[in-house]
């Protein structure tokens, strides 16, 4: 069933608006370029089938008349407190690009447009319409932290590579929905600083804190005070996630906290917990491949450490 049709009102989009660094603009740039599980295949938890996106077709600019692809917001998130009704709802007028109540709708990305009342995707088609199985239309915002050491051998002595580098790891959890290994970050809260979701859910998925004794979780308070106080943030913007829609897509924010000598979390048993059914430390190596953009994350913190 044809709902809207917007294509031909879209003008060029703003890619940055919000610039920290020079680092951090190359990683936007290289997340925004690949746009690619974001609209290949079938739509998660489905059997829909996104319309053909071609790579020339992506930007809302480009004409594409025969563009109709299938509307879909799962019902499973109806009536849930993390998501919205659908649009058009009565009482439901959200605040497009601002802070509604308190729960952001702005964009890393800069202002996004509304056409026909739905918010568009800031980077470009995706092959469906709709919420799919996100909470907000627009913009829904995450924290990845990216937990980092030095990997050392069973002396505690540094390991190298080939090249007499040293050798840098990440705390990874593999994921329940898909079973690809990814950063351990979930989504902000309504009113949250994303920071403190960052360490949260390190905290659940790596550490699975939900079952943790509270003098387990006492013990991590007083290691973890300071430790997670000096996040480096390396990354603030659009997420190819396999979730996103034309009018619901993912951003987050990524923080790195090194624990050079491997005293801090590297000292702790890691168990998975949340919705994490896997949890370990990985090399970060040139053949790395996890969940949506978060190789591209991963490398940047990389490049960081200069490892």
């Amino acid at each position: 069933m044809k709902l809207f049709s917007y294509y031909k009102y879209f003008d060029k989009i703003n890619l940055l608006t919000i610039i920290f660094t020079t680092s951090m603009i190359r990683s936007c740039l290289s997340i925004m370029a690949s746009h690619t599980k974001c609209r290949t295949g079938t739509y998660p938890r489905t059997t829909i089938n996104r319309f053909l996106v071609p790579d020339d077709k992506v930007n809302w600019s480009t004409e594409y008349k025969d563009y109709e692809p299938p509307y879909y917001t799962s019902p499973a998130t109806y009536g849930k407190p993390w998501a919205d009704p659908d649009i058009g709802s009565p009482n439901f007028n959200p605040k497009w690009n601002n802070l509604d109540g308190n729960i952001s709708r702005q964009s890393y990305m800069g202002e996004y447009q509304i056409v026909t009342g739905y918010p568009l995707n800031p980077i470009g088609r995706t092959g469906i319409r709709g919420r799919g199985i996100l909470g907000r239309w627009g913009p829904n915002h995450a924290a990845d932290p990216v937990v980092t050491r030095w990997k050392k051998n069973s002396s505690g002595e540094l390991e190298y590579d080939m090249h007499k580098k040293k050798i840098l790891q990440f705390v990874a959890i593999k994921r329940q929905d898909t079973g690809e290994w990814a950063l351990p970050g979930g989504m902000v809260d309504p009113g949250e600083k994303v920071t403190t979701t960052a360490v949260r859910e390190f905290e659940e998925e790596a550490m699975n804190s939900l079952v943790a004794s509270e003098e387990e979780k006492q013990q991590w308070k007083t290691k973890f005070k300071d430790f997670f106080s000096k996040g480096i943030p390396i990354y603030q913007g659009y997420v190819d996630d396999p979730r996103n829609t034309d009018n619901s897509w993912m951003e987050t924010v990524a923080y790195n906290f090194h624990d050079d000598d491997g005293s801090i979390v590297g000292g702790f048993k890691l168990q998975a917990g949340d919705d994490a059914v896997g949890v370990r430390w990985v090399d970060i190596k040139p053949d790395l491949r996890l969940y949506a953009s978060h190789t591209n994350i991963v490398e940047e913190v990389l490049k960081k450490h200069m490892a």
